[in-house]
Order: structure tokens, then sequence, then C-alpha cells
């Protein structure tokens, strides 16, 4: 059975990913955006993110359109909730 995934375990994942030298995942909120108005990824952020969840976790997101897992992608909460619902391999 696969553990889930926490919202501090998402952090760190897109600290790591993404490269985020200033930041700590200790100092981002769990609900904070992830986008506008909070952490400011952009759209280049986000294609390189949904890459590395691909390869990591195993997601499938080949088959379903951006605009309908972008909500998804809304905060670590939400990300660590979708990923942990839909991943196919343990990390």
């Amino acid at each position: 059975m696969l553990q889930d995934i926490s919202p501090l375990d998402m952090k760190r994942f897109i600290v790591r990913t993404l490269d985020l030298e200033d930041t700590r995942p200790e100092d981002i909120g769990d609900d904070q955006p992830l986008f506008a108005g909070g952490l400011g990824l952009d759209s280049i952020d986000a294609f390189e993110l949904g890459i590395a969840l691909k390869k990591a976790y195993g997601l499938q997101l080949d088959g379903e359109k951006t605009s309908g897992f972008a909500h998804h992608f809304r905060t670590p909460a939400t990300l660590a909730a979708f990923v942990a619902t839909h991943r196919q391999v343990s990390p």
C-alpha cells in the first residue's frame, strides 16, 4: 500500500525540483497559492513540476487536459492530495 504524501513532502519536492534557492519548504504554507499572489511560480515552473511528478510518481497526465487538473496545482496541500490519489508507483 502506498503511503499518503503530506503537504510538507510536496513542498520539499517543489523546492528541490524547481531549485528554489532562497525558499525553505517549512516557510511555505500548506494552503499558500503556488502561482499568482503566492509562491510566484509561472507556467514554465508548472511544466517542469508536471514532468517531475510524472517521473517521480508515475502520474498519467497526458490523457487529461491542463484545465482538467490545473486546480490541483493550486496549493501544496491540493497538489499532495492529487498525487496521493493518482500516483502509480512509489517514489
